[in-house]
């Protein structure tokens, strides 16, 4: 029977050691590996997902430019028409402005000349307003308030 030394039992546990913690370790690596292919598929499913939606965004930004220019182009006529309308504006108002002035002056004119010629005609009995029960003319209501009798 052969006994076993020291040195040989220092042997085998150092052995068993290092076979426990190359076991750890190849746990360690195959989780990893499996960890790094969940990775990659994820990486690769985000990809093929995202390439259309770029390519969809891409089509709504070129869209939305060209709706931007239209719209642009739509600004800058209004803002033209919008000087033509103020310059005919102007235009009309200075052609026809002064004359019709003149015009309105001179009816007045004449209209006042007319009513002034008319001081023989006696003038128009003034309107009357009923107030509890009694008669007061225009004239006296503005005398009356606040008076009583």
């Amino acid at each position: 029977m052969h006994t076993v030394s020291g040195g040989e039992v220092a042997g085998i546990l150092v052995a068993v050691f290092w076979a426990i913690l190359v076991s750890f370790l190849a746990v360690a690596l195959a989780r990893l590996a499996q960890t790094l292919r969940a990775t990659t598929k994820l990486v690769a499913d985000v990809t093929d997902q995202a390439v259309p939606l770029l390519a969809d965004a891409s089509a709504a930004v070129r869209s939305a430019q060209t709706q931007i220019d239209r719209v642009d182009a739509i600004a800058s006529d209004v803002q033209e028409v919008t000087s033509n309308a103020s310059a005919l504006s102007t235009t009309v108002a200075s052609t026809f402005g002064g004359p019709l002035v003149k015009v309105a002056a001179f009816g007045y004119g004449v209209r006042r000349a007319i009513t002034g010629r008319k001081d023989d005609v006696p003038a128009k009995e003034p309107r009357r307003t009923v107030i509890v029960g009694r008669t007061v003319s225009r004239r006296d209501k503005r005398n009356t308030r606040g008076k009583r009798d």
